[in-house]
């Protein structure tokens, strides 16, 4: 849901997000060149994500692409100092790595009812 919810409050205003993550980022290591699309890339792809997760559809890749999602906010955050978001960020990846682990023993997955 948090990959979903991320991805769907940004959509109205990408203008503004991506300015902000600019702005956060303008002292960082990263050039502007790498933030700006990746910052109007960003909640397509956690809304993508977290409707893939939800309804339990292409699990394996959703949850490698939220993975992915989620190292590139960790090194982020690091990459602008911002210490407070890493335990939520570390948080989001153990749900994915259990998801991953567990992966076969969701019964109610789409997945798994497509499979039948």
């Amino acid at each position: 849901m948090s990959f979903f919810g991320h991805g769907l409050v940004r959509m109205p205003k990408l203008e503004m997000f991506s300015g902000w993550m600019v702005k956060s980022f303008e002292n960082s290591l990263l050039p502007t060149a790498i933030v700006q699309p990746f910052s109007y890339i960003l909640p397509f792809a956690e809304l993508f994500t977290g409707v893939l997760l939800l309804f339990g559809l292409f699990t394996r890749q959703a949850a490698i692409a939220g993975s992915c999602i989620i190292l590139s906010l960790i090194l982020g955050s690091a990459l602008i100092e911002q210490w407070d978001a890493l335990p939520t960020q570390f948080l989001h990846g153990l749900f994915l790595l259990i998801v991953l682990n567990f992966i076969e023993a969701n019964k109610i997955s789409l997945d798994n009812k497509l499979k039948k």
